[in-house]
């Protein structure tokens, strides 16, 4: 694999022992959020209540669809959710791990080792091979190269790539390139998944087959997965459904 030191750990530093931050077991909760708010200023000054006092928590392996109109702020709570922004107010907690308080450094293992993500477009790295990017949570988690390469394998193999390994980016499809982003987003075995908008670039076919693959590998590995999605078939593979509107997460449907 083609070393990338700004990627994966400064030169000289040592590697975190693999696999250290694990949820707590005593916490049934993948996330729990009380009382989230995110206010963003406009270029005129004015303020922007996207998210007004969210509460929210999800179990291990239960599945959320969180849908909602266009710039309701669905990508700001997943991005919440998953350490990438700080809540103007309000906790938020990943298996347990309450994240206000914590360096950067803290917050940003957390997020490697408990939460994965899909984005609708795939954010691979195109200058390294499918099997090279699924590696890298493992390597930045401190795993050995081998053991970071045989883990990535078997869970490149469960959505279906098992020969595609060494192919970059693009000599991939669309689908082909999301499923390798699923398989990035579990290698670490998070307790969390987070799915924005991930079949929102695809067809309808290419779309089935990739929610069938995820869908398939949140139960495998135990994981509970918060998908924000147009998509009312998506939305209706979820355990449960929860509009955001004005700001705000109304009740199950």
């Amino acid at each position: 694999m083609t070393e990338a030191p700004d990627l994966v750990r400064e030169p000289g530093a040592p590697k975190a022992a693999p696999g250290t931050l694990r949820p707590d077991p005593e916490t049934p909760a993948a996330v729990s959020a009380r009382g989230i708010c995110r206010n963003f200023h406009s270029p005129d000054g004015r303020e922007l209540l996207v998210l007004r006092g969210v509460d929210l928590e999800v179990g291990r392996g239960e599945t959320l669809a969180i849908m909602g109109p266009s710039g309701a702020g669905k990508s700001t709570l997943l991005h919440v959710l998953g350490a990438l922004d700080e809540p103007t107010s309000g906790t938020v907690r990943i298996a347990g791990r309450r994240l206000s308080g914590l360096a950067d450094t803290e917050v940003a293992r957390l997020r490697n080792e408990l939460v994965g993500f899909v984005f609708q477009f795939h954010h691979l790295l195109r200058d390294f091979s499918a099997l090279e990017n699924v590696m890298l949570p493992q390597i930045i988690a401190g795993a050995e190269r081998a053991e970071a390469e045989s883990r990535a394998t078997a869970v490149l193999e469960q959505v279906g790539l098992g020969e595609r390994l060494q192919h970059r980016p693009n000599k991939l499809s669309g689908g082909e390139q999301q499923r390798v982003a699923v398989a990035r987003a579990l290698v670490n075995e998070p307790p969390l998944l987070l799915a924005d908008e991930p079949s929102g670039n695809l067809d309808t076919e290419t779309s089935k087959r990739l929610h069938d693959v995820l869908f398939a590998l949140v139960e495998d590995h135990g994981s509970a997965l918060i998908v924000a999605t147009h998509d009312r078939e998506l939305a209706e593979r979820a355990g449960r459904v929860q509009r955001l509107v004005g700001g705000v997460l109304e009740p199950p449907d």
